[in-house]
Order: structure tokens, then sequence, then C-alpha cells
């Protein structure tokens, strides 16, 4: 896991929209277009990384498919020291 926070985060294209969606998410649950609001990034944008961070076990989808929210899963929360470390070297 440690492997894929620091490519999601720091080792790729977009790591820091992916490290203020995860704070978001860390505050509440939101669907994909509350977060493209409250960030102030294209819907499209959004929605890619939020399949990026599904696909590395960082976020997943309520079961409901309109209005989609998404949570932290609890493996990343496991590993909250390590990704306040690599936030804290892209931020």
């Amino acid at each position: 896991m440690e492997k894929s926070l620091w490519y999601l985060f720091a080792g790729s294209r977009g790591g820091v929209n992916r490290v203020r969606i995860v704070r978001e998410l860390s505050d509440r649950p939101q669907n994909a277009n509350e977060l493209a609001e409250t960030l102030d990034v294209d819907y499209n944008t959004i929605t890619h990384h939020i399949e990026m961070l599904h696909e590395h076990d960082v976020v997943e989808p309520s079961e409901h498919d309109y209005g989609k929210l998404y949570f932290l899963t609890d493996r990343f929360e496991q590993y909250s020291e390590t990704f306040e470390q690599i936030a804290a070297e892209v931020e």
C-alpha cells in the first residue's frame, strides 16, 4: 500500500489534486459533483482521480448510482501517517 500511495500522490501528475480530494473526504463523504465544486476542479478531472484512488483502494463508493458518495477505505486509514508524510512533500 505504501508504494501505491507514493505513486498516487508524489510520483504522478495529479498528486496535488488527489491529496486535496482525500483531505475533503476525510472531513465527510462527498459525491464527485460536490468535490468538483468545493475544489474548483472540472468534474471529469475529479472522476478520473476518483477512479485512480478507487483502483488503489484509497476510496470506495457507496452502493447508490445517482449521487454516489465516496468514502476513504479502512485500509487507507491504516496508512494515514504515510499519507501525511507524502502530502507534506506534495503540498
